[in-house]
C-alpha cells in the first residue's frame, strides 16, 4: 500500500465548511491512488473552549477528568471528518486514540507515546478506506484516556507515520510553510523549501509556533520528513528533514522572539564547586523549567547566575529562590518580567565565522543592550527589553536574510 499520513490542526477543521473542503483534498489523494490516514485535532478553539467549561466547575480539576473532557473535541472532528468524506463518495472509518490502542504512559495532559498497534489501520486500509484518527489523546495500560498536551496531535501523526513505515508525514495548519520570521513581525519574509530537524526544534523552542517541538524530536528520531502545507491552499509548503538532504543549507535560517519568560538572578553566592548544581536541581525538584543560564564571578569568592524561567513558573520560582537565598546567603533575588529572547538559527553557522559579532553589532547599532547571551552549534539567543522585540527581529532579520535579496 502506497500510505500517506495527513494532519489537519483546529483551524483546518474549524467549520462544516472547512471540514467539507479537507475532505475535497482528501478525495484527492485518494484518487491518485493513496491509501490515506488522517489525523485531525479538535475543531476551532474547542479545547481551549471544554478547558474554559471545566473551570466554571473548579478552578483544579482532576487531570484524569480532565483529559477525558477535552479528549470529547477531537471525537467530534473525526465524526464529521468519516460524515464528509461519505458524502463525497470516498469510504472512511474514524477511530479514537484507545480504538487505534495508541498507548502512553499514565502522565495525564503530557502524556508520551509508548507504542501504537496497527492492525485495525491496515484492515481498513485494506478495504480501502481512509482511516480518521484522533490526534492529542491515547490510552495507559489501565485503559484511562490521556492526553499528549499542546501540539499533541502533530505528534499522534508523525507516530503514526512511523509505525506504518511512511518516509513522509503531511502536516496541514493555517500557513503555508516554515518562514525566516513571523509574518506578522517582518512584512515579507521568505517561505523556506527545506530546513533541517535541529533548526525547526531550536526555532520552536525559541518561539516559532508552526510546529510543535516534540514531534519534530519524534521526527528526527524515526527518519519522518514533515511537510508543512496550508489546508487553505494546493501551494508547496516547507519540508522538515535530516540535515545531510538538504540542498540549500543557509547561514541563519530564521529569527524569532519568545515573549513568555522572565529572568531572576541570585545575587552574591558562594563561588565553589556544588552550588549551581544545589540551585538548579533544586528548581528542578519543583519541576520548574529552565531556559538560558548565566553565571558571573564577582569579588570575594563570590557569584551571581542569572537564569529564565516560563512566566506560569516566575512565582513558584521566586519562593524557591527565596529559600535559597537564605541557604546560600545570598544578598538579594531580582527578577524581571518584561524581557524577550531574540535568536538567529542556522545549521550555517558550522561552517561560517563572525555570525555573533555581526548580531551582537546590530543590536547595538540599534541602541538595544544585550541582557544575557546563550550559544549553540546553530543558534544564538540574547535576552533583551521585551520593548525593542519588535525592532530587534526586524534589524536581525535585514542583516542576516534581506541584504542578499
Amino acid at each position: 500500500m502506497n500510505i500517506i499520513v495527513q494532519k489537519y490542526g483546529g483551524t483546518s477543521v474549524g467549520t462544516p465548511e472547512r471540514i467539507k473542503a479537507v475532505a475535497e483534498r482528501i478525495k484527492g489523494y485518494v484518487e491518485r491512488k493513496y491509501s490515506v490516514v488522517v489525523v485531525v485535532s479538535a475543531m476551532g478553539k474547542t479545547t481551549d473552549s471544554l478547558i474554559a467549561l471545566s473551570k466554571e466547575i473548579t478552578q483544579n480539576p482532576s487531570k484524569r477528568e480532565l483529559d477525558m473532557l477535552l479528549s470529547t473535541g477531537e471525537q467530534v472532528s473525526i465524526a464529521m471528518l468519516a460524515m464528509a468524506l461519505h458524502e463525497t463518495g470516498i469510504d472512511a472509518i474514524s477511530f479514537t486514540g484507545s480504538q487505534v490502542k495508541l498507548m502512553t504512559d499514565g502522565n495525564f495532559a503530557n502524556a508520551k507515546i509508548e507504542s501504537i498497534a496497527t492492525g485495525r489501520i491496515k484492515d481498513s486500509l485494506s478495504k480501502n478506506k481512509v482511516v480518521i484518527v484522533a490526534g492529542f489523546q491515547g490510552i495507559d495500560e489501565d485503559e484511562n484516556i490521556t492526553t499528549l498536551g499542546r501540539g499533541g496531535s502533530d505528534t499522534s501523526a508523525v507516530a503514526l507515520a512511523s509505525v506504518l513505515g511512511c518516509r513522509d508525514c503531511e502536516i496541514y495548519t493555517d500557513v503555508d510553510g516554515v518562514y525566516t520570521a513571523d509574518p506578522r513581525v517582518v512584512g515579507d519574509p521568505v517561505k523556506l523549501k527545506e530546513i533541517s530537524y535541529d533548526e525547526m526544534l531550536e526555532l520552536a523552542r525559541l518561539g516559532a509556533k508552526v510546529l510543535h517541538s516534540r514531534s519534530v524530536e519524534f521526527a528526527k528520531k524515526y527518519n519522518v520528513r514533515i511537510h508543512v502545507k496550508s489546508s487553505f491552499n494546493y501551494e508547496e509548503g516547507t519540508i522538515v528533514m535530516p540535515r545531510e538532504e538538504m540542498m540549500e543549507k543557509f547561514v541563519i535560517s530564521g529569527v524569532t522572539s519568545k515573549k513568555d519568560e522572565a529572568k531572576i538572578t541570585l545575587r552574591d553566592i558562594p563561588d565553589r564547586p556544588g552550588i549551581a548544581a544545589e540551585v538548579f536541581q533544586e528548581l528542578a525538584d519543583n519541576k520548574i523549567y529552565v531556559n538560558m543560564i548565566v553565571q558571573s564571578t564577582g569579588q570575594g569568592n563570590k557569584a551571581s547566575i542569572s537564569f529564565t524561567v516560563l512566566n506560569s513558573d516566575l512565582t513558584k520560582a521566586l519562593i524557591v529562590c527565596e529559600d535559597l537565598k537564605k541557604k546560600l546567603s545570598a544578598t538579594s533575588v531580582d527578577h524581571k518580567k518584561d524581557i524577550v529572547i531574540v535568536s538567529a538559527v542556522g545549521v550555517g553557522m558550522l561552517s561560517s565565522y563572525g555570525v555573533a559579532g555581526r548580531m551582537f553589532k546590530v543590536l547595538s547599532d540599534h541602541s538595544i543592550n544585550i541582557e544575557m547571551i546563550s550559544t549553540s552549534e546553530i543558534g544564538i539567543s540574547c535576552v533583551i527589553d521585551a520593548l525593542y522585540a519588535e525592532l530587534a527581529v526586524k534589524a536581525l532579520h535585514k542583516e542576516f536574510l534581506e541584504a542578499g535579496k
